[in-house]
């Protein structure tokens, strides 16, 4: 019967439509024919509604892979073929669209400034990187964001010459500055240094130094490594004397989705607009959906434990409303585990939290999700950093089928809707490392933030002197597209504000400001998809 079946599959996957099938997606199609008990006289028509229920997915090619094999499957199984279609939110499982993404098993997509588009890399990424990969990875950061800049209404002329085109933006180059002193430009570049120590802007085609002094920042926290566009004339000294700096307009996630709807940036196949508009009557349906975000759970702190409890018994007897996850972000211990006994401290703190986990049964079908912070073993200074290591986690993934400690950041993935959880007193770094602040009145230093990360497209828009990354890894601080939302977990005070259509929260220090003193409030975040906002707690 196997050897049939299998025959009936090639006869109209490779023979008829010419795909290529891989064993596991082989596999899968005799999985899902036995497990529905298909009769043998209707594999040959089942076969060739799946085969072209594939073929219209915009990431569809000749070699079959397994996850858009699987979501034609499951557009056939909701009877959402018929493009204007949308799915049933009543019989749709919200649990099998959820993902949480690590950042070492995101697929490494570069920007291929010749062509405007996203490529996948040929080979793995390394820890280690190549040499070339230290200036390739600043480069395709310049790219990026210099494409967001250039399809901006702003800088966009209209097709047709008129009166009206001498209004638009036009950016130069550092090497077309020469021998044009005493002339206004507008120039686009990464801010830096020069081996003499002076502030410098960087393209791709050279490098210009500027002259401060009169300049005038706009919003935004402005500091080395960040993508700025620059207003200034060009002395005979070889100098920029800046009139004017802002950050790079943003580009919504809707536009940039539109744009590379076909990439697959998270790993999972990749989803198209269609796709997602499908699936958005599900989102709005389920309002009872819902992430609970803690940041700084200090399981060594005496008033941690008995906090969580009270707050697990909460949302125990929720009976509609429990979460689908909880996303626990580090430091999980006040002390950091160097030092004499931190090790077995941490280790307790732990095992501590797995027996309070195992006392509330009814919410062991909730997600939890473990992030490292930037004091949790082992202590590292670059960006991605790796899971908490498998020695102190052992213990809770095995009693916990649905515990997962992950990557800092890392992404979670709810139909179409991206959520993006960095742990990283981000606060902090870009103020110290600041070049330039807007000074007229009262600056909104969330707001400042906020604007910087997402017109950045990165989570850290700092040179890697200050903040090192793994620079084959780079594209897992990527914002681009623009996410459905961000943590910032911090330990700067909490906030909500939503830029551009993105919500980004900072859920606060779980055990509140009062520190050793045993002062504050316990304070948490919910984030609801349905709404796209989140709430105190």
């Amino acid at each position: 019967m196997v050897n049939l079946m299998r025959a009936a599959i090639v006869k109209v996957f490779s023979t008829k439509h010419s795909l290529t099938l891989p064993a596991a997606a082989l596999q899968y199609i005799e999985q899902v024919l036995l497990e529905n008990e298909i009769p043998e006289d209707e594999w040959i028509v089942g076969l060739e509604f799946w085969a072209r229920e594939y073929l219209k997915g915009e990431d569809s090619s000749s070699l079959v892979s397994l996850p858009a094999l699987k979501r034609a499957y499951e557009s056939l199984q909701l009877g959402t073929t018929d493009d204007a279609a949308v799915a049933d939110p009543s019989e749709i499982n919200v649990e099998s669209h959820f993902h949480v993404i690590d950042s070492f098993d995101m697929p490494a997509v570069h920007f291929d400034a010749v062509r405007g588009g996203f490529t996948n890399a040929k080979s793995r990424p390394s820890i280690a990187g190549q040499a070339s990969s230290r200036s390739a990875f600043l480069r395709e950061r310049w790219g990026i964001i210099k494409e967001i800049v250039l399809r901006n209404e702003n800088f966009t002329p209209p097709a047709i010459g008129g009166h009206d085109r001498s209004n638009y933006l036009k950016l130069t180059s550092t090497r077309n500055l020469l021998g044009r002193a005493g002339q206004l430009f507008l120039l686009f570049g990464m801010l830096s240094r020069d081996p003499e120590g002076r502030l410098c802007l960087e393209d791709g085609e050279g490098r210009v130094v500027l002259d401060m002094e009169d300049a005038v920042p706009g919003e935004g926290l402005f500091t080395e490594g960040c993508m700025v566009l620059i207003e200034g004339e060009y002395t005979i000294d070889e100098t920029i004397k800046v009139l004017a700096m802002g950050h790079p307009p943003s580009e919504k996630r809707e536009v940039a989705r539109g744009l590379h709807g076909h990439v697959d940036f998270l790993g999972g196949g990749a989803m198209s607009l269609k796709e997602e508009q499908k699936y958005q009557p599900s989102i709005l349906a389920n309002t009872q959906v819902s992430f609970v975000v803690l940041s700084d759970v200090w399981l060594d702190h005496p008033r941690t434990l008995p906090a969580l409890r009270r707050m697990l018994e909460g949302y125990a007897e929720a009976v509609e409303y429990r979460p689908m996850a909880f996303v626990f972000c580090g430091n999980f211990s006040q002390k950091g585990w160097e030092g004499e006994g931190g090790l077995k401290r941490y280790t307790n703190g732990f095992n501590a939290l797995t027996d309070l986990l195992l006392e509330f049964p009814l919410l062991h079908s909730s997600n939890f999700i473990f992030v490292p912070g930037p004091l949790d073993p082992w202590s590292s200074t670059t960006l991605p950093r790796p899971a908490i290591p498998s020695v102190f986690a052992t213990r809770l993934t095995q009693k916990l089928s649905r515990a997962r400690f992950v990557s800092n950041p890392c992404r979670l993935r709810y139909f179409g809707m991206e959520l993006v959880i960095c742990r990283e007193d981000l606060m902090g770094k870009m103020v110290r490392n600041l070049v330039g602040v807007k000074k007229e009145g009262q600056a909104d230093m969330k707001r400042y933030l906020v604007q910087t990360i997402l017109d950045q497209t990165h989570l850290s828009p700092l040179p890697i002197s200050i903040r090192p990354t793994l620079w084959e890894y780079d594209h897992t601080l990527r914002l681009y597209p623009m996410p459905s939302a961000l943590v910032l977990a911090d330990k700067y005070e909490r906030y909500e504000l939503t830029y551009e259509g993105c919500h980004v929260f900072n859920p606060g220090r779980f055990v509140g400001s009062g520190g050793e003193g045993g002062g504050g409030e316990f304070e948490w975040s919910m984030y609801y998809p349905a709404t796209g906002r989140s709430e105190r707690r």
